[in-house]
């Protein structure tokens, strides 16, 4: 994603419904995320489709490392044997 430009990215909402087709297509030229204000403050932001499932995709795999280190910290962890074991118990099962 790129960043913002604080001349360029930021448009108050009332001219942003004004030319919201002129924005979205400006979003798919520059690749840039816009800053939508209300009242003269940040209200919202656009983003592009592909810079949105970046952001939702990295959120999910920083959450699952901070997961996954707050277990090995609290001591719930399995050593290798354990794990082939329970695979290997599974996979019999079925």
């Amino acid at each position: 994603m790129k960043t913002i430009s604080i001349t360029n990215d930021i448009v108050p909402i009332a001219e942003f419904k004004t030319g919201i087709s002129k924005w979205f297509k400006s979003l798919k030229v520059t690749g840039h995320p816009l800053v939508i204000t209300q009242n003269g403050k940040p209200a919202g932001v656009l983003l592009s489709p592909g810079d949105y499932d970046e952001l939702v995709y990295k959120k999910s795999f920083l959450d699952s490392v901070g997961r996954g280190i707050s277990d090995a910290e609290s001591g719930k962890t399995y050593r290798s044997e354990e794990v082939r074991a329970a695979l290997r118990a599974r996979k019999n099962k079925g």
